[in-house]
């Protein structure tokens, strides 16, 4: 199967305006941007056979391309990294039977959750998408309930089925827990790793389909795939001691530096 992985990446976020070019400093000083680390992540991922950044902006544009980056101008009219995804796929001279959307702002992805999500796709023809989740342990709990006491929207959460497909994505921390946990200890709570694995005629059918209102409350493009009845797989992943944080406001930058040092990336 040949694999695309699509970066997007835009300017005017709401919550951190011109998150892509945030500068984050690696274990040995060097600093990069968000969106080189995230492409850098990209890269490195094996059995891909290419990788854009998808932007509508000429700041990000000129940035990725000074770094190496193909990029592909989509539409300012794109909602969201789904939709630019689509819109960037429909751009593209060329065919492929998967793409994966790995958002700009986790830079601390590692390969091997792309690579795990891509063979779960594979291996399951039915699902329309597929989504990396990750066991929240004592440390990365605390973190979520840090940020919405604080009145931050973090982490997004995820809750599946036996059958592993997912039943909701949220923004809040989901399933209630009222226990505390140990900063070691493995809790009941799923972080939802900004990954997303699409067959194309999904992504062709996303782009048809209008915003429903949980997707509009949550600010999760993910529940347009749940609100339309289509399976999304959530492809539980192992962190092989990695720490995992996304970029989402500029609180993280500090945090996401941090866990750069702990874990003497560059």
């Amino acid at each position: 199967m040949r694999v695309l992985i699509v970066i997007p990446a835009r300017y005017a976020s709401t919550r951190y305006p011109g998150k892509p070019l945030v500068q984050l400093r690696g274990a040995t000083g060097t600093s990069q941007s968000l969106i080189e680390r995230s492409w850098r992540a990209a890269m490195s991922v094996s059995g891909v056979a290419r990788v854009v950044v998808a932007t509508d902006d000429t700041r990000i544009q000129k940035a990725a391309e000074d770094f190496g980056a193909d990029v592909v101008m989509t539409s300012t009219a794109c909602k969201n990294g789904t939709e630019r995804c689509a819109d960037a796929l429909g751009r593209i001279d060329d065919t492929f039977d998967m793409v994966v959307n790995l958002q700009g702002d986790a830079p601390l992805t590692p390969a091997w959750f792309v690579e795990d999500l891509i063979a779960d796709l594979r291996q399951n023809p039915q699902a329309a998408a597929a989504t990396p989740v990750l066991r929240t342990d004592g440390r990365a709990l605390n973190g979520f309930l840090q940020d919405r006491r604080a009145g931050r929207v973090g982490g997004t959460t995820a809750v599946f089925g036996v059958d592993r497909q997912a039943l909701y994505f949220s923004k809040e921390v989901i399933p209630f827990t009222g226990q505390t946990y140990a900063d070691d200890a493995q809790t009941p709570v799923f972080h939802h790793v900004g990954v997303y694995a699409y067959r194309p005629d999904a992504l062709a059918a996303y782009q048809e389909w209008a915003v429903g209102p949980l997707e509009d409350l949550e600010g999760l493009e993910q529940l347009r795939f749940l609100e339309n009845g289509a399976s999304v797989r959530c492809v539980e992943v192992d962190a092989r001691g990695r720490q995992f944080w996304e970029l989402n406001n500029p609180e993280d930058v500090p945090r996401i530096e941090a866990m750069l040092l702990d874990m003497n990336l560059a």
